[in-house]
């Protein structure tokens, strides 16, 4: 096919978590992607190829329309404030939340609080929303630390089991977002491939209800 539909997913558990819902809308790899080194992958039938991205690129392929899809979690969409996404489905997948946390033995401080995080859009919407002036401090890594060596009184990053805050003497306070990995989609092409995107949605959202019924009656 001299023009087919790519998807843009980032590598790793993201890719692995939505294979069995690409395959379901007709798009399967042709060799592992676990074991693969390309970073564009074929497809069964040639009809579709999947491009295997960093995390906080998947928006941008979609939006500049190098992929015509893309599945990335909800938080990075939240920093990428582009205009040129469609995000019709939440793929119930990875789920945590976006969260405020500080130490257990927070006292405010007297200046202008500073904030710690990897996620500067999000958390300046946030305190904004509470009409607090913050500091914030962008890191790319290891954000609970910051607390720890006096770099900022809280932060603001991604809670799962919540291990790792209680374990540098964090606590959750306040949630930012619940997120999940979400499809999206480049708004010119859902104009210009409408049926053959529909479509793909279409049966992807179809697995995902198959899936939610399925963990319903296990439950």
């Amino acid at each position: 096919m001299s023009n087919p539909l790519t998807i843009a997913v980032s590598k790793g558990r993201v890719l692995q978590d939505t294979l069995p819902l690409l395959k379901a809308a007709g798009i399967e790899p042709a060799e592992d992607p676990g074991r693969s080194r390309r970073l564009i992958l074929p497809v069964i039938g040639d009809h579709a190829r999947i491009l295997q991205v960093r995390t906080s690129d998947v928006p941008t392929y979609v939006e500049h329309g190098a992929a015509h899809l893309g599945i990335v979690g909800k938080d990075v969409l939240l920093e990428h404030e582009g205009s040129g996404l469609y995000e019709p489905l939440d793929l119930d997948l990875a789920h945590c939340r976006l969260m405020v946390a500080r130490p257990r033995d927070y006292q405010p401080p007297r200046r202008r609080l500073r904030v710690a995080t990897k996620f500067m859009a999000s958390a300046r919407r946030h305190y904004a929303r509470k009409g607090q002036q913050v500091e914030l401090i962008k890191l790319y890594g290891s954000v609970e630390l910051a607390p720890l060596v006096g770099l900022a009184d809280e932060i603001v990053d991604l809670v799962d089991t919540g291990n790792t805050l209680r374990a540098n003497g964090l606590e959750p306070v306040e949630t930012v977002a619940d997120i999940s990995a979400r499809l999206v989609v480049n708004k010119a092409a859902m104009k210009t491939r409408h049926s053959e995107i529909r479509a793909v949605v279409d049966r992807i959202a179809e697995a995902v209800r198959g899936r939610q019924a399925a963990a319903g009656e296990g439950a």
